[in-house]
């Protein structure tokens, strides 16, 4: 949300919203929430604090800014894709999991699981907010296909809203192997093959024999 004041002078290309965001990102994932301090914000993106309060009046706006105007348009466009796709199940299932991955796994967004799941017993206002407009609207999506394709019968009858979680899972546990170095031996060079085995295993599942 941008704060309801506006500065007094024409703004320098470097105060703009979208390379304060960047910056967030950035130190988000690399430190955590608590961790990261609106100063280290704004000098990271190479303004004042001052300037950063111009467009973002809390740190937790500013992380709501960085979900609502990266990952959100994101799922929207999914959404969207799904809607007028024209194929089977297996090409719109492929198409969906490898953007997935493609758009937020092997970007800098693949930290804010993890930052969620650290973070959220402390900061439960954020994580409403994250299940709300991320959580939610991923398993509705994913639940969406199931529908559809159970629908054009190429997809065996599924309890979806229990077998969308148990898909995205993991997404979001390869997304959580990349920020885990030390902990979880995956290389990240390989996520991409585990990538293509989760989506084989899934199809394998999910499809009807012909």
């Amino acid at each position: 949300m941008l704060c309801h004041f506006k500065p007094k002078w024409e703004r320098r290309k470097d105060a703009r919203p979208q390379e304060l965001l960047a910056a967030a990102l950035d130190l988000f994932v690399e430190r955590g929430f608590a961790a990261t301090r609106l100063d280290d914000v704004a000098r990271a993106a190479g303004v004042s604090k001052g300037t950063l309060y111009l467009y973002f009046c809390s740190k937790e706006e500013l992380f709501k800014a960085v979900v609502r105007e990266s990952i959100v348009p994101l799922i929207g466009e999914a959404e969207g894709v799904i809607d007028q796709f024209e194929g089977n199940s297996e090409e719109l299932f492929r198409l969906i999991m490898t953007t997935w991955w493609g758009s937020i796994g092997n970007t800098k967004l693949s930290g804010l699981p993890k930052l969620m799941m650290a973070e959220a017993g402390n900061f439960p206002e954020l994580a409403k907010f994250y299940q709300e407009e991320v959580i939610n609207r991923g398993e509705n999506l994913v639940m969406t296909m199931l529908k559809r394709g159970m629908a054009r019968g190429e997809i065996r009858s599924v309890d979806v809203e229990i077998d969308s979680r148990i898909l995205i899972a993991p997404m979001i546990m390869m997304m959580i192997w990349k920020h885990s170095q030390g902990v979880c031996n995956i290389e990240p060079e390989k996520l991409d093959t585990y990538l293509e085995h989760y989506i084989e295993l899934a199809l394998h599942s999910l499809l009807l024999k012909k």
